[in-house]
């Protein structure tokens, strides 16, 4: 049982940071001025129309994406994806804050902004997703259909951000050359991310739980 506990707690930590690697990601994108994510042109465009906040929105439309999630799977998302929708919004209006996040004033700036912003989106949610506790709102989505359809997560990644840029593009978000790009080379990070993250959280997972038995091992030679 102890050990089991353990485990979710290293799980969670990994969680946690996979989160915040994709939040910066995501800001970078915004910041660059090259073009927000689809997800995030949509949010923009809702921020722009309504108020509240950038990270308000990804939560708000989080909560009708997960619904939808859960009704196509007929069960219940993990807590993982709770908290994913919650933590994310909160992660992106906090990074927004930070002084240094300011828009490059040379285009070779904005562009290399918006690479970084590209490759570190595309491992943060790797890292989340491989801790195992429940992908997002949006990825939840993705992987329900991926395991209906038989279809690569690539593919349906790139369907998924054709159609939400459509729906932000109508809202009045920001769509620049950026935007088109993340569509086209996303799915093909995340599905090169998703195994190497895997196979590396399970990696620590393992030498964690030998190295916690080592020390029972240890403490119970001693008591002995």
């Amino acid at each position: 049982m102890v050990k089991a506990q353990g485990d979710i707690w290293l799980r969670l930590i990994v969680f946690i940071i996979g989160l915040l690697v994709m939040s910066f990601g995501i800001d970078l994108f915004i910041v660059s001025n090259l073009g927000a994510t689809p997800w995030d042109t949509l949010h923009v465009g809702l921020y722009e129309h309504f108020g509240l906040t950038i990270g308000s929105w990804s939560i708000i439309v989080g909560f009708f994406v997960l619904g939808t999630s859960a009704l196509f799977l007929k069960e219940w998302p993990k807590f993982g994806a709770y908290l994913n929708m919650i933590l994310c919004g909160v992660f992106i209006d906090l990074f927004l804050k930070l002084p240094f996040m300011v828009t490059p004033d040379t285009l070779t700036g904005k562009i290399i902004m918006f690479l970084a912003g590209l490759l570190i989106n595309g491992y943060g949610m790797g890292i989340y997703i491989s801790a195992k506790l429940g992908a997002g709102p949006r990825d939840s989505f993705m992987l329900a259909v991926q395991q209906k359809t038989g279809w690569k997560v690539s593919h349906v990644r790139r369907g998924m951000e054709v159609i939400v840029l459509t729906a932000g593009f109508l809202l009045g978000g920001p769509v620049h050359i950026g935007t088109i790009l993340y569509c086209i080379i996303i799915g093909t990070i995340v599905g090169f991310a998703l195994p190497e993250c895997q196979w590396f959280t399970n990696k620590v997972l393992r030498k964690m739980g030998s190295r916690k038995h080592n020390n029972k091992e240890i403490k119970r030679g001693v008591s002995l």
